[in-house]
């Protein structure tokens, strides 16, 4: 039996292989395909410098942040410490002041208002202790309570009325400054004048030497008075 070999092909364009590189999309058609790419917004996003601790403070916490004493209705901060990521609050609470409403084993139930557009909402969330300080902004407050207790004992011993309202500073009193004249010093800028040298001598000077000056020229030094 003979083969018999299939005619050959008409020519035409060239085959391109499957590992050719294929044309780039033109412009409208990414245009249409939209974002190739996703932002992430995780629950972290954001707090690289926020959820960082500072130099030489890194690690976990210590014993003493664990004992410290709350109690329902005391001010308390929220600092995250990013050592401890269980019950770590949202990053927009961190450095906000709020209520304690709950206390738990291992957290804190913290209220506080949260401003949304034009309105404010009151927010509740459990924080584990770890993230929590004691708050320092109403010290003045409990202090001039106190002072005002006291000032109210007292006027009710003397038999007068308490006066607790706050007053403000207002001016300081009136007062002369007295001072010779040789204390006063008076600092003013100096006119300009070209010609410092010819500031120096005076009028009066000027004349003077120039009737010593002789006449006759040639004369020595000696001569001059």
């Amino acid at each position: 039996l003979k083969a018999v070999s299939a005619p050959p092909s008409p020519p035409g364009p060239p085959r391109v292989s499957c590992l050719t590189a294929r044309p780039a999309p033109a412009a409208d058609t990414v245009a249409a395909m939209g974002k190739l790419h996703t932002i992430s917004r995780g629950y972290r996003s954001g707090t690289r410098n926020k959820f960082s601790k500072k130099y030489r403070s890194k690690g976990m916490p210590g014993t003493s942040r664990y004992m410290a004493v709350f109690r329902r209705g005391d001010y308390v901060d929220i600092v995250v410490d990013p050592s401890v990521q269980k019950g770590m609050p949202f990053s927009f609470y961190h450095g906000r002041t709020g209520v304690v409403f709950n206390v738990n084993r291992n957290a804190l139930g913290v209220e506080m208002t949260k401003i949304v557009g034009n309105r404010q909402l009151r927010k509740r969330i459990h924080v584990n202790i770890a993230h929590v300080r004691k708050s320092r902004c109403n010290e003045s407050f409990l202090r001039r309570v106190k002072e005002n207790d006291q000032k109210k004992r007292d006027a009710k011993i003397l038999g007068v009325k308490a006066d607790v309202k706050r007053h403000p500073e207002g001016p300081k009193e009136m007062k002369i400054v007295k001072a010779t004249e040789d204390d006063v010093e008076v600092l003013a800028p100096l006119p300009f004048i070209e010609n410092y040298f010819e500031r120096r001598a005076r009028p009066q000077a000027r004349r003077e030497l120039s009737t010593a000056m002789p006449t006759t020229r040639g004369c020595g030094a000696e001569e001059w008075p």
